[in-house]
């Protein structure tokens, strides 16, 4: 009945998992503001979604681009910039393929067929073609001239448009980041205008959303480069564990009325998982969507039978431990090293003394104040705590591994 064909979990990344679990504010944003705003014209912000890894960054923007293909808009493939990459070439040939499907590529206007020449130069030169080719245009003027003329087809069909790059961390080369984000914003910002009955001349925007997804670091990057006109042009959220609630809901069509498989005999038969089974799951994940699926997938495995039990997700999550606990030191050790300490010292508090002044004495930090810049960071761009009164770990899986026995389960 179960097995690893049917198993509705899944901890790879950049995949949109069937058992899907919160995220609720993100997915309302864009099915009740930014796309509604764009498809009517309404000028809107591009997204920047950041977060430690394991969180989901990637497979939210992706549901978010699987319910807009579903809606007859057009979307990008995801744009993956592997590091050390140049990310002008990837998106020139993204926008290629939607240039197709909006069908530029079959009209016999010599301009379009110019700039589609220019684009495929880029997504061959890629940023390098700036430095070769200095009687032509920046290769972002040709990628920003390609995004509006895709934008006033897709206005034209009542469609948006969107376009997604995930690991901007990646960028490292910074005149490729400030062309990108140039292109990108230029193209968001676009206004085209009409006459409309009655001889009114009315400018809108064009239906581009762009979604931008990385590690927590990228907006420092971005926000040097391009200041104040990133942040007007895009809006930033970062992510965090998700509430227990919402795992809960997550899993509540194993407990009623059961998840839906194939049975032997051609038909359909349904799992279930028990109560018990659900608070352990939850228990175990701390929040994090990686490890959530991790314990699901595990769980699933641990037998054969139509019930999930509570000690079928402990059994599979000893299985998984050492991959759970791997995943939270690699959080950990990828912090500069005074956030590293801040942490640790912070962990080693009881909760009722985790005052700036005290993790700042223990840190080993000269007084609280010098402390101040690193808490700010591990709150506000990181999202690992939370500057309160005292302060607490708004990371339960890194409060977890650095407080208790956690990952390790009875």
């Amino acid at each position: 009945m179960r097995s690893p064909v049917n198993n509705p979990f899944n901890p790879g990344s950049d995949v949109v998992p069937r058992v899907w679990a919160g995220r609720t504010a993100q997915l309302v944003d864009w099915r009740a503001v930014l796309r509604p705003r764009l498809v009517h014209g309404l000028p809107e912000r591009g997204r920047t979604i950041l977060g430690e890894p394991g969180l989901g960054k990637s497979a939210l923007v992706r549901r978010i681009a699987a319910e807009a293909a579903e809606a007859g808009d057009w979307v990008t493939p995801q744009i993956r910039v592997p590091s050390g990459s140049d990310p002008l070439k990837l998106v020139a040939r993204a926008l290629l393929v939607l240039a197709q499907d909006a069908g530029l590529a079959s009209q016999r206007e010599k301009r379009l067929a110019d700039l589609l020449g220019r684009v495929e130069s880029v997504a061959a030169s890629g940023v390098s073609l700036s430095l070769r080719e200095r009687t032509g245009p920046e290769p972002h003027v040709v990628l920003s001239e390609l995004l509006v003329e895709i934008g006033q087809a897709a206005m034209a069909r009542k469609v948006a448009c969107l376009v997604h790059v995930d690991e901007v961390q990646n960028i490292t080369d910074e005149r490729a980041l400030s062309q990108l984000l140039i292109a990108l914003g230029d193209a968001m910002t676009h206004r085209t205008s009409f006459r409309a009955p009655g001889g009114l001349h009315i400018e809108q925007s064009l239906p581009i959303a762009v979604y931008l997804t990385g590690l927590p670091e990228f907006e420092d990057r971005a926000g040097a480069q391009k200041g104040a006109t990133f942040a007007r042009r895009f809006a930033t959220t970062v992510l965090q564990a998700i509430d227990d609630d919402d795992l809960v809901l997550a899993l509540q069509d194993f407990v009623i009325p059961g998840w839906e498989v194939p049975d032997e005999q051609g038909g359909m038969t349904a799992v279930r998982m028990t109560q018990d089974a659900v608070a352990v799951l939850v228990d175990l994940c701390r929040g994090e969507p990686f490890l959530f699926q991790l314990a699901g997938q595990q769980a699933w495995y641990a037998g054969e039978e139509a019930v999930i039990t509570a000690d079928q997700v402990r059994a599979g999550w000893r299985t998984a431990q050492r991959e759970a606990a791997a995943h939270v030191e690699r959080i950990i050790g990828r912090l500069p090293p005074r956030e590293r300490e801040l942490v640790e010292a912070m962990a080693q508090l009881p909760p009722a003394d985790r005052t700036l002044t005290r993790i700042a004495e223990r840190a080993g930090f000269p007084s609280a104040s010098a402390a101040g810049p690193t808490s700010q960071r591990l709150d506000t761009v990181r999202g690992i705590i939370d500057r309160g009164k005292p302060y607490s770990f708004r990371h339960r899986a890194v409060e977890a591994f650095l407080t208790s026995d956690w990952p390790a389960v009875g």
